[in-house]
């Protein structure tokens, strides 16, 4: 039992050092997924069989636990962009536009503060944004314009 987990420490440490840089969700995910894997494998076979079972449970379940961890960040800049082409196309001048990930926690909001035409005829927005990830609040401002297809752009 004590080389089966050595062998799972190992392994973990070794995907974790190889891997590029991740999150925090993803981090967790691939590690909440080797723990799994591993479990998985050391009940298949024996001696040597069932440590390569372990090996090949803690990769697999690792690989799959850090695609947990993206899709979780994913979600949330999916919720901020939709929030953001919604507010810059729907909402007034000062209103405010929020959203929130209830899977993650996170949220945030955006305001347009100022909406001009370009000399082209462009319609552009600036507005300031606000996004609270994991409970530490960043903001920001910029500036977007709309698309000929009706999309809006950051340009800045």
């Amino acid at each position: 039992m004590k080389r089966l987990l050595a062998i799972v420490l190992i392994l973990g440490l070794v995907l974790l050092g190889c891997a590029p840089a991740m999150g925090p969700k993803e981090t967790g995910g691939a590690l909440l997924g080797a723990a799994g894997g591993a479990a998985i494998g050391s009940q298949i076979g024996s001696g040597t069989g069932r440590v390569v079972a372990v090996a090949i449970g803690t990769l697999a379940g690792a690989l799959i636990g850090q695609g947990v961890g993206q899709s979780l960040d994913r979600a949330d800049q999916l919720a901020m962009e939709r929030n953001a082409q919604y507010a810059l196309e729907n909402t007034r001048t000062n209103s405010v536009t929020s959203w929130r990930n209830p899977d993650s926690g996170n949220y945030g909001a955006i305001t347009p503060v100022e909406t001009y035409q370009t000399a082209s005829g462009q319609y552009c927005r600036e507005y300031t944004q606000s996004v609270v990830i994991g409970g530490e609040k960043q903001q920001a401002y910029g500036t977007a314009c709309r698309q000929a297809d009706g999309t809006w752009k950051i340009i800045k």
